[in-house]
């Protein structure tokens, strides 16, 4: 039995004396000792190799009280096992040297056997676990089929995404074969987590909010859905579309255990859209974390007392950046581990 399990019980909808709080990034690239084995290993190798992404996931486990670790990986391992050679480029970020442009290069691309592409993940997780030792749940994750296909198309990051965005209008039957394969090999990959040993997951859609709300039903959700109904009856499974604050009527419907949302909408709005029924995620600005520790302090307590502290997780609205203040994330972490009632600002 893992002995705190408050994130577990906001994700159950359950009465708590306080939210659990977790953020977005933590086991990565704001702390000194991540950045000392970023300097001594590449970004693939860190995600490949279980020894270290499970000593990365731990890092801020030891320093801060969180209720959830999050594992060491990227969504672009997903990919990357399909055959699409990604690699991280100094300065640029994601980076593919032939970007998927045709029906062709879909038909090509395979859905491999997550256990031989994946292994080192799985074998992450139960090194992680050890690591633990019951204290805290681990979460698992893996990016949305659209981010995905958004980084497959474009070959490297984007402001707007509009050679992928292209490819699904004009290539349609091409796109959606695509976004398919990419879910199936998601669902496979996150069952293997499940079994693996991690308490819940969480889809990152962080490009759906380039989409239009149809569009983002055609491209985007329906996908997303196909995951969360094959991994609802196993996990709690947790959705994060960033900018996606149009969908989360929706979202509601799906059998989901939490949304994430970003810090473009308030609580009030977020309750109201969600039906007051659903354990939302968020959502505070990470660039807020450049304020200080006080005002820190007071934004998180207000955010509590907004959404309210059941059937709500603290966190951030999206990854927290690198030139954040370790002072300043624990900040945010200890606002919310000493959160009460009574606190009134």
């Amino acid at each position: 039995m893992i002995k705190n399990d408050l994130y577990l019980k906001a994700l159950r909808g359950e009465t708590v004396e306080r939210p659990p709080v977790w953020m977005m990034r933590q086991a990565g690239r704001y702390l000194p000792e991540f950045i000392a084995l970023r300097d001594k290993y590449d970004f693939f190798t860190r995600c490949q190799t279980p020894e270290l992404a499970s000593e990365i996931t731990v890092q801020p486990i030891r320093r801060f009280p969180l209720d959830a670790a999050i594992l060491f990986s990227d969504i672009l391992v997903v990919p990357q096992a399909m055959g699409i050679d990604f690699k991280m480029k100094e300065s640029v970020g994601p980076w593919l040297d032939e970007p998927i442009r045709t029906a062709e290069q879909v038909d090509n691309i395979a859905v491999p056997d997550v256990n031989e592409t994946l292994g080192y993940v799985f074998d992450a997780i139960e090194m992680t676990l050890d690591k633990l030792d019951n204290e805290i749940p681990l979460i698992g994750f893996a990016g949305s089929p659209w981010t995905i296909l958004c980084y497959c198309i474009e070959g490297r990051g984007s402001k707007d995404f509009n050679i992928a965005k292209s490819f699904c209008f004009l290539q349609t039957e091409a796109a959606h074969k695509l976004l398919q394969k990419i879910t199936d090999t998601t669902i496979a990959y996150l069952k293997r987590k499940v079994e693996k040993g991690v308490s819940a997951v969480q889809v990152f859609d962080s490009w759906g909010g380039m989409l239009s709300p149809a569009d983002y039903q055609e491209f985007s959700w329906q996908y997303i859905n196909q995951i969360v109904e094959a991994l609802s009856p196993l996990t709690h499974v947790v959705v994060f579309g960033k900018g996606c604050w149009f969908a989360l009527e929706e979202m509601t419907m799906a059998p989901v255990s939490a949304l994430g949302v970003d810090w473009t909408i308030k609580p009030e709005f977020a309750r109201t859209l969600t039906n007051h029924t659903m354990t939302l995620q968020g959502n505070f600005d990470p660039a807020r974390l450049h304020s200080t520790p006080e005002t820190i302090k007071k934004m998180v307590n207000e955010m509590i007392n907004r959404f309210g502290k059941d059937r709500y997780i603290a966190n951030l609205g999206h990854g927290i950046l690198p030139n954040i203040p370790v002072e300043n994330a624990e900040a945010f972490i200890r606002a919310v581990v000493d959160w009460k009632p009574s606190t009134q600002f």
